[in-house]
């Protein structure tokens, strides 16, 4: 997956962006999060609560995690994470600890059931949310658009989201997300139709669970069998490719 049409917001904003890494602010944000050893976030429902320090919060703001609370405490600022966000940051970067509503840690096996039994889904929308965040692409939700999430170059504040993506997955049952969404015409022109009116590109991720069974998978062993195929899907406009006065093969072209 390549940037192919990057819409910065404003003057010299991509300089900013190169200049500030997104690689980097995540190494800055796992280690402000790891320095602090009573950092942990609560697992409530379908997102999970942290308190942060004022250094984390700018942190977790610059590199575009979770969502900052107002509240009437204004000596602490807290921030809702996604699930993804937060096995993200729990499994991957290994800097958040999870709690659960009795303030007990989770371990690693009771996380994942706990998200899966959320949404049976989980499994694949994590395995491309991190497919993607390993890739240094700033990923939100994308239900705005009717997709499963929305990628940016950067930070949001600098930069138009350049793909909606919507999360396939074809080889699993029923039960883990198998699902029939754009494998008729009408429902393939519709997603392409909404991407063109808020100029993105639709980017189908297929997740391939390679023989996992959703009754015995394990974490974080099953996220190593799962694959993650990439499609970039463009409308086909008929105007832009009639013949015109300038044809391939004429007047020396």
């Amino acid at each position: 997956m390549e940037s192919t049409n990057t819409r910065w917001k404003g003057k010299g904003f991509a300089e900013i962006a190169r200049s500030n890494p997104m690689s980097q602010t995540l190494d800055q944000l796992q280690q402000a999060l790891t320095q602090q050893p009573k950092t942990r976030a609560l697992l409530s429902g379908q997102c999970a609560l942290l308190e942060a320090t004022p250094a984390q919060a700018d942190l977790l703001n610059r590199a575009c995690l979770g969502q900052p609370i107002v509240t009437a405490e204004k000596d602490k600022q807290w921030f809702e994470l996604g699930l993804e966000e937060t096995l993200y940051l729990h499994h991957h970067m290994k800097c958040l600890p999870i709690v659960c509503e009795n303030e007990n840690p989770m371990n690693d096996e009771e996380l994942w059931a706990r998200m899966k039994s959320v949404t049976k889904r989980f499994p694949v929308l994590y395995k491309a949310y991190s497919h993607l965040r390993s890739k240094r692409w700033v990923v939100r939700s994308g239900s705005q658009y009717g997709a499963d999430f929305v990628v940016y170059r950067h930070h949001p504040a600098l930069v138009h989201s350049e793909y909606a993506a919507i999360v396939r997955s074809p080889g699993c049952d029923g039960t883990r997300g198998g699902d029939a969404r754009l494998e008729s015409w009408p429902d393939l022109q519709c997603a392409l139709r909404v991407c063109g009116s808020v100029a993105k590109t639709l980017l189908v991720l297929n997740v391939e669970c390679n023989g996992c069974v959703a009754e015995e998978e394990r974490f974080p062993a099953c996220l190593e069998e799962y694959t993650v195929e990439e499609r970039v899907i463009k409308r086909w406009t008929p105007e832009k490719c009639r013949d015109g006065s300038q044809t391939v093969g004429t007047n020396g072209y």
